[in-house]
């Protein structure tokens, strides 16, 4: 079977971002089957350029995955309307690219940025070929919700693409279950769900991270990691206002921001302002130095603005922290709180609250043995319901159904 992916953000395991698709692309190529991948020529993390441009630049990347590099516009760090340009010129750009690849039986479309989903269907709608689509996370109404998308026309514009792509596609394969009743409210035919979460085998819980926290002057401190986007989503600017209580109250913790995102500069200037001691950012790293990364922490932070949309979502980071045996500090509600509590593996902080977030540390702080051990749990947890190989079946299913 051979597999067509459009995904403008594909990241391989030595590339920074999340790897999702490169690990379900190298498990399905393991199988047997052929994966082609269209992906673009700059990192979205980074803005860097990244190896095998070009239509004739394709790879056989890692895993015996073929990697075809897209032109688009750099819209790192840049307004919506350039990041909307940069998708836009993607979108044109691997349609041309996909009409030259052969023998495709299926065309693999997600979202976001949504506007590759609908390369996708016109690519599978011309090879008379299934459309699959994926959506991992409810593009546009998460971009409405935090105020990024505005304009009139492209809200309606953007609502309508939604529909048109979930009514036309053979599979609408969702990531959380919080997002089934939206999809299928929108005219999805078939909706199958396919969590996020973690390779386990990627991670040793018992790693002591001492070669990370040497790295990085963290030695004897209880190190609170975040890993991922720095955008506005991911309110940040709340972890800044706990670092400042947690100074004056638990000298010996660390708040460590590891990533990069369009926030970063301004949330470095606000950190410098505050004369945070307590408070460390990193540049982000590729997927196969994360381990080392969290295994240099004593906890881990996943957080979003505290906006009702986001109760539906499965933040893959969490399912690495709990890979690599680390307890969760979550400024998160909805389905991903249901999943941390039933796995005993962290402490819920109220999202949008400063004051919670840094009581949530304190408690984690306060009681090392009894973090470890929730690290643990949440490690037992995954690997019994969230395990990347276990939910690579799920997908081979779908596929193989779609091939009949």
């Amino acid at each position: 079977m051979h597999i067509l992916l459009i995904h403008q953000a594909f990241a391989a395991l030595d590339e920074p971002g999340g790897t999702r698709h490169h690990e379900f692309a190298r498990a399905l190529a393991a199988r047997g089957h052929r994966v082609t991948v269209i992906a673009s020529r700059v990192s979205y993390l980074t803005g860097a350029p990244l190896s095998g441009s070009g239509a004739a630049g394709g790879n056989a990347g890692q895993g015996g995955v073929r990697v075809i590099r897209a032109a688009s516009t750099s819209a790192l760090h840049k307004s919506f309307v350039q990041r909307v340009f940069a998708f836009l010129s993607f979108m044109v750009s691997s349609f041309f690219i996909g009409l030259g690849v052969r023998d495709v039986d299926v065309v693999w479309g997600t979202s976001p940025p949504i506007f590759q989903g609908f390369t996708a269907w016109l690519l599978a709608f011309l090879k008379r070929v299934p459309f699959l689509f994926e959506v991992r996370d409810l593009w546009p109404q998460f971009a409405i919700a935090v105020g990024v998308l505005k304009n009139p026309l492209l809200i309606k514009l953007s609502l309508w693409l939604e529909r048109f792509l979930y009514r036309r596609a053979a599979v609408v394969m969702v990531n959380s279950p919080g997002y089934v009743h939206h999809v299928m409210e929108r005219g999805a035919r078939r909706v199958e769900l396919v969590p996020n979460g973690a390779d386990p085998e990627m991670f040793d819980p018992a790693a002591d991270g001492s070669v990370f926290r040497s790295r990085h002057n963290l030695a004897g401190n209880f190190v609170v990691l975040y890993a991922g986007a720095h955008g506005m989503s991911n309110d940040l600017g709340v972890v800044l206002e706990s670092a400042r209580i947690l100074a004056g109250t638990v000298p010996g913790v660390k708040l460590v921001l590891l990533g990069d995102g369009k926030e970063k500069p301004a949330l470095q200037t606000q950190a410098a302002g505050m004369g945070l001691t307590n408070l460390l950012f990193l540049p982000p790293i590729p997927k196969l130095e994360m381990p080392a990364a969290l295994a240099g922490a004593d906890a881990c932070l996943a957080i979003l603005k505290p906006i009702e949309e986001y109760k539906t979502t499965y933040p893959n980071k969490v399912f690495d922290y709990m890979a690599a045996g680390r307890p969760v500090v979550l400024a998160i509600d909805g389905v991903i709180r249901a999943v941390v509590e039933q796995a005993g593996c962290g402490v819920f902080a109220k999202p949008g609250d400063p004051l919670a977030l840094a009581e949530a540390v304190k408690t984690l702080a306060a009681d090392p043995a009894k973090s470890r051990s929730m690290g643990l749990a949440g490690r037992k947890y995954l690997e019994e319901n969230f395990s990347r190989t276990v939910i690579a079946e799920k997908i081979m299913d779908i596929l193989k159904s779609l091939s009949h």
